[in-house]
């Protein structure tokens, strides 16, 4: 059993910044990858980023250049990293490993 708890969410101006924290406990192998999505009220969640154990990462074209996904496999914790937030970003960001997510936590760019 995997357990995912993120942490980080909050409010934000446009063009500022939040750093996402998935913290996972159980039975974490580095062979699988860990994610981050989104999704907004009447829409799929979608992929957002991730990262293999190895650190190879992936992003969805909407946030290339502004996010960053990292993984500190010791702590087996994933981060976001998120620069030049736009209302666009608003969403709940849940993480992912495997068939497991988080609870989500609510990130919302307005002025």
């Amino acid at each position: 059993q995997v357990q995912l708890v993120e942490s980080g969410g909050g409010l934000v101006q446009p063009g500022g910044s939040l750093r996402l924290s998935c913290a996972a406990s159980g039975s974490i192998f580095l062979v699988h990858a860990m994610g981050w999505h989104r999704q907004t009220p009447g829409k799929e969640r979608e992929l957002v980023a991730t990262i293999t154990g190895l650190g190879a990462t992936n992003y969805a074209d909407s946030v290339k250049g502004r996010f960053t996904i990292s993984r500190d496999n010791a702590k087996n914790t994933v981060y976001l990293e998120m620069n030049s937030l736009k209302p666009e970003d608003t969403a709940v960001y849940y993480c992912s490993y495997r068939q497991y997510w988080g609870q989500g936590t609510q990130v919302t760019v307005s002025s």
